[in-house]
């Protein structure tokens, strides 16, 4: 059920995108002011999400989950009567943004990872990610299908009411009572503060970065990007798909590499296998073929960070804290976000063109894999967190 939810609000959010052409047509809106919306959404995301972990971690994950999908569909529902681009921002960026706060992978994985014993945590993660993978997947062509058949507000509200019936499935994560007890404050705060003061703890956070920025900017400018080159929505919608189908075989592999290697080592060449992704894509002529073929890539090093960035946290802290623990790392992604959603969207409106975002996303991700090569993995469990289970 973990994965059926982080596909259902992860595959919501990947399909913003095809929202972005008929929302700036009806409305009138440049495509830095819809970007700008989807960067604060990013940025409320990642602030928030270190709120939501600790909540999590101390009380339980269902409720922070069914919360996060209702505030979800609030934000849908908002988003579709927007009467200007400063309401959209408030229903986009904050009511969107803090819904997936609790009920995307930041929550859920943690809830997932206490569910199982410790020995078959990345492979429980990676199967929760994968079908996740397969709901974004899925996703898509019903969001491409609304949108064509009854008009972009229709399909937000669509969209909000699934939202509001699939929030009652969350109960399916509740830990058991000796799984999850109520701990004290200080605790969580003592194990905050020690993995704060550590460089390796910063150094994931500063990788995690580049993951948000690619992602963010692909998400949401990659359609717009193929319809200023004359390539057809179905184009568009056929290379996000391809992406999420791709990213299903993605994080499963990811999750049991975690197993067998160590997170950082596997980070760091899905890094530099992106990097060099990106540097293709510019470099070769633009087609179907090549788009394709980028868009596979992507995917297989799509969202397969998480499971691996939580491995991370897993050797290092234990899982006692590990959505709380998530949620500070989660920040550096989200403000990566936060850029590749507005930067796109101003590099755009002031040249004419993205090429100088996707060459520094090809810079990125040398710059991700260079922060996590020296990680030091080795289990240091903080004091706060004498039970690393």
């Amino acid at each position: 059920m973990g994965g059926l939810i982080v596909g259902m609000s992860m595959g919501m959010r990947g399909g913003f995108g095809l929202f972005v052409p008929p929302i700036a047509l009806d409305r009138g809106w440049s495509r830095e002011a819809i970007a700008l919306a989807l960067a604060w959404q990013n940025l409320a995301w990642g602030l928030a999400q270190p709120l939501f972990g600790a909540i999590a971690d101390r009380f339980g994950a269902a409720r922070v989950i069914a919360a996060g999908m209702l505030v979800y569909a609030l934000g849908l529902f908002t988003m579709a009567h927007a009467a200007d681009s400063t309401g959209f921002t408030w229903s986009t960026g904050l009511c969107v943004g803090l819904g997936l706060a609790g009920c995307a992978f930041g929550t859920v994985y943690g809830a997932v990872a206490r569910l199982v014993p410790p020995e078959r945590r990345g492979a429980a993660l990676g199967i929760t990610g994968a079908i996740g993978g397969l709901g974004q997947f899925l996703m898509l062509p019903v969001l491409g299908g609304l949108i064509t058949t009854t008009g972009w507000v229709t399909a937000l509200v669509v969209m909000a009411m699934a939202f509001v019936v699939a929030s009652l499935a969350a109960h399916s994560l509740r830990s058991p009572p000796s799984a999850a007890p109520v701990l004290p404050a200080e605790r969580m705060r003592t194990a905050v503060a020690e993995a704060l003061g550590q460089r390796d703890f910063w150094l994931l956070g500063l990788g995690f970065f580049t993951c948000g920025f690619q992602l963010s900017f692909v998400s949401f400018h990659l359609p717009a990007f193929l319809a200023d080159h004359g390539f057809a929505v179905r184009t568009g919608t056929t290379a996000l798909a391809l992406i999420t189908l791709a990213n299903i075989g993605g994080i499963y592999a990811c999750g049991r590499l975690g197993d067998r290697y160590r997170p950082r080592s596997v980070l760091t060449l899905l890094y530099l296998l992106r990097g060099a992704a990106f540097a293709a894509f510019i470099v070769l002529p633009l087609s179907e073929a090549s788009l394709y073929a980028f868009s596979i890539v992507m995917g297989l090093t799509w969202l397969g960070t998480v499971p691996l960035t939580n491995g991370v946290i897993l050797r290092l802290y234990g899982a006692r804290y590990l959505s709380t623990l998530f949620g500070f790392v989660f920040v550096g992604h989200q403000l990566g976000g936060f850029g590749g959603a507005w930067v796109g969207g101003w590099a755009f409106d002031a040249t004419g063109s993205y090429a100088v975002v996707w060459w520094a996303c090809a810079a990125l991700g040398l710059t991700a894999a260079a922060f996590h090569y020296p990680i030091d993995d080795t289990p240091r469990v903080p004091a706060g967190a004498a039970q690393p289970a």
